[in-house]
This record gives structure tokens, sequence and C-alpha cells, in this order.
């Protein structure tokens, strides 16, 4: 359906905000992307600057019968909003601490960067992820493992409000009383059930952690991952770790002894002194000689310097898949993916630990999938023309592999290119997949919110 210029100019005259034509080069700037392997091409896009923006470009998207999506980062978009009146929410970044209540309300285009410095003030952290550069809300949304989710749990577990324009275009404050079948599915369900302005949840009491990166040569790999296999599960849940098999590019910004090199990456993370940390990561610096070791002290400001994740916008392939342990099998699946020497396209292959308080039914039950995992395996690429293929091919033998010690779960942020309806169901135990539906089907019945990590 073609939008006739006055129907613009009437949406425009209701929004604070900007209204971009589609096909037009704001369009194109305001859509832009962090993973570049997704690129929109969507019939209008709205520049929400306030909560009401959103309520507006739902109502006119609805009138028009056109789908809707959302933008916050450009950091998680797994599907192209074609032909959509997309909705950014960049401009909606306002973040407030209450120290006392040990909370923070966020709006919906906020950065987890801003949160942690306004938390930092008072002494508190959020439940973020690897990159401070993320937006909030889908993090949160699609569950959201952190630097200190063993301990704490999944970013979604310490929601308490969620602010959310669904698809009669109404402004909705949902909670646990409110409406508790909404706000158990919009915790781990993310965009299927309309657009969040803004969250509110629970900050927790660190100002430091101890945390870090260790790399090893890639030619120790399987002597490492299996003594990761036997070192992780005694580990106290005060401490969260993940290892990952990367090649890194030779770019002059990465330490001499990595650059262009196929590396190990162990990560540990735990909140305060890490007084014994030294005595927890002597099994794993025993297993094979570092290449580069920087592990210790640090603000939690500085969180970033654990995973040391891309800052600059690339073309990515993500798929993940759940196990329940990492028998030799799952370990040759890994080592086969990314093989360095071979022509496999994959550029990292990471194990992240679960378990501890992940596992565990929060206070206020959600829909976050995959807490039956003891481990989240995730397969990343550069997503070319050339590659495109290969990597699906290699991931569909990933999952393969991984079948007899797996979940049949999987975390839903890094479920990533699997978008098919059918594959989305399978990140859910059955029955938690079954409520989830009988919300959509209330909430929106229409499926006009139908991009991402659809439902259906």
């Amino acid at each position: 359906m073609t939008i006739v210029s006055l129907d613009l100019e009437t949406l425009d005259d209701l929004l604070v905000g900007p209204v971009f034509a589609g096909g037009s080069a704001a369009a194109a700037a305001e859509a832009a992307t962090f993973n570049l392997a997704v690129t929109h091409q969507p019939q209008l896009v709205v520049g929400a600057a306030v909560a009401d923006d959103v309520a507006v470009a739902v109502r006119f998207a609805t009138q028009h019968g056109l789908p809707v999506a959302v933008q916050a980062t450009g950091h998680g978009p797994v599907r192209p909003a074609d032909g959509a009146v997309l909705i950014t929410t960049s401009r909606m970044r306002a973040v407030s601490i209450d120290a006392a209540r040990r909370s923070a309300r966020v709006e919906a285009g906020a950065r987890w960067r801003e949160v942690i410095d306004a938390a930092a003030v008072h002494g508190l952290a959020p439940l973020c992820g690897s990159s401070s550069q993320v937006g909030v809300v889908g993090y949160t949304l699609g569950g959201g493992v952190g630097l200190l989710a063993r301990q704490y749990g999944f970013a979604a577990d310490l929601v308490s409000r969620v602010e959310l324009v669904t698809a009669d275009g109404t402004l909705r404050v949902i909670d646990a009383t409110s409406d508790p079948e909404l706000f158990w599915a919009v915790r781990g369900g993310k965009g299927n059930f309309g657009i969040v302005t803004a969250v509110e949840f629970g900050l927790v009491p660190v100002r430091e952690i101890y945390a870090g990166s260790v790399f090893f040569d890639a030619a120790d790999a399987r002597d490492l991952l299996h003594a990761y296999r036997s070192w992780a599960p005694d580990l106290p849940e005060r401490v969260t770790t993940s290892i990952a098999v990367l090649r890194l590019p030779p770019h002059e910004e990465l330490p001499a002894p990595l650059r262009g090199r196929t590396v190990v990456h162990l990560r540990y993370a735990e909140a305060g002194g890490g007084d014994d940390a030294a005595e927890l990561l002597a099994p794993m610096l025993a297993a094979a000689r570092p290449v580069l070791s920087v592990v210790g002290p640090m603000p939690f400001t500085a969180a970033d310097a654990v995973h040391q994740d891309p800052t600059a916008p690339m073309p990515v392939y993500e798929r993940g898949f759940g196990v329940r342990a990492l028998p030799d099998s799952a370990i040759e699946a890994v080592l086969g993916a990314v093989a360095p020497g071979s022509d496999s396209p994959v550029a990292m292959i990471e194990i992240r630990q679960l378990g501890g308080a992940l596992a565990r039914t929060p206070a206020v039950p959600n829909a976050v999938a995959g807490r039956e995992a003891a481990y989240s395996i995730m397969l990343l690429g550069i997503r070319t023309p050339d590659t495109a293929a290969a990597l699906a091919v290699r991931a569909e033998r990933l999952g393969a592999e991984l079948a007899p010690c797996g979940t049949g779960t999987a975390l839903l942020n890094f479920l990533g290119d699997a978008t098919d309806p059918a594959a989305v169901a399978r990140a859910w135990r059955p029955q938690d997949h079954a409520r989830l539906l009988a919300v959509k089907r209330r909430v929106d019945p229409d499926n006009i919110f139908r991009f991402g990590h659809a439902l259906v």
C-alpha cells in the first residue's frame, strides 16, 4: 500500500519526533542497523521522541493495514522491516535511578552505558550484557544474560513494570497485578506483544568486579575446552564465565599478540574483590600457556573489557543452541565448526556457562526461554553473499551434532537467524509457547508485530 503525501503530513502534525517517507535517504539513515546483514525497506519511518509518538504511529499503521516494526540501536534486527511502519526509539533515552529502591526507569532508546554510569554514582549496577552499547529494552525483554548472570539471573527477572503500546494503539502500564499474563509474556517474549516505551527494573549492589580475559593459542583449543568442561561446574554461583574460539582480524587496534590469529578466549567475572579468584582460575591457566591475560579488579563501569565485543557495525550471522552438558561430542562439534586452517566461514563459537540463578524461577515468573540449559553455544560468522549459505549449513550441522545433549530450547537473544516461527517456537518449552500464543492472540490478533523472532 502506498502512503500518500497528505497522509504523511497529517501524521507529521501529530508527532513530536520526525517522520520519513520510505525510500528516502533520510529514512535509510534513520533505519540503519548495527547488524549490516539486515537492511530495512519500510513504507515509512517514525522517529519517536515520546511515548505518545509510538501510540500515534501504531494507530496510523493499523488504519493503513500496515505491520509495525521497532528499532532502538540496530543491534537486534534479524529480519528486514520491509513494507512496515518502522518506529525508531533512539530519541527516547531518559534514565532515572531510585537509589533507595535500587531501581531504574529507562526509556526505550537508552543504551546500557547510560544506565551503568547513572547507577554507578549510587554504588549500583544493572544486569547488562557484554557490551554497554547494546539497547536496554530489546536485550532485557529477550532475557538478557550478563556478566553477573549466574549470581543474579536474567535481566528480565528484575523487571518490575513495563510501559508498552499494544496493537490497538493504547499505551499501557503493566505489572504483576495489572495484567499478569501480558506481564509474564512480554518479559521473555520480546517484541511480539507491542512496543515497549519504558521499563522499570531492579539494580544490584555492585560497584566493583573481579573480571577479565585470558587468551590462548588455538592450537590448545581441544585441551582448553576439555579443561573448561571439568572446571566450570564446580565454580561458585557468584562466578560467571564463558569461553570462545574466535578468528581475529589483523587490525591495528588489537594487541600485537592477537592480530590475525585464531585464539581461545576465556572470560571471567564475579562481583566484589575476587579474594580466591586466583585459586579458582588456576586450573584453566594450567591447561595451556596464555598468550595474553588481563584479569583483575575493575569498576563495573569498565565491564566492556571482559568480552571486548566489536564496536563497529558489521554484517553478522548468529545461531544459538542450549545444551545440558558438554560431552566429548559437543566439544568436537564446536572445534569442527571453527577449526583453525579450515575453510569454515565461522568467525566465533562461544560457550556460555548458565545455571545458578539463571536456572531458577524468579520471584515473579516470566516467559524467558532456555533456563533448562547448563550452557549456551552460539555460532557467529561475518555474513556476506559469499558466506551466507555456508554459514546456514554450518549452523544446521552444529545443531544436529549438539542434539543428543541439547535441551531443545534456546536463549531468545541468541537465536539469531532462526526466524521461522516453527524454529522460534522451539526456543520455549511447548507449554510456555502455547501460553505465549494465547497472549498474542488476545493483544495482537492481526499480528501487526511480526518482525524479529515472531511467534506467528
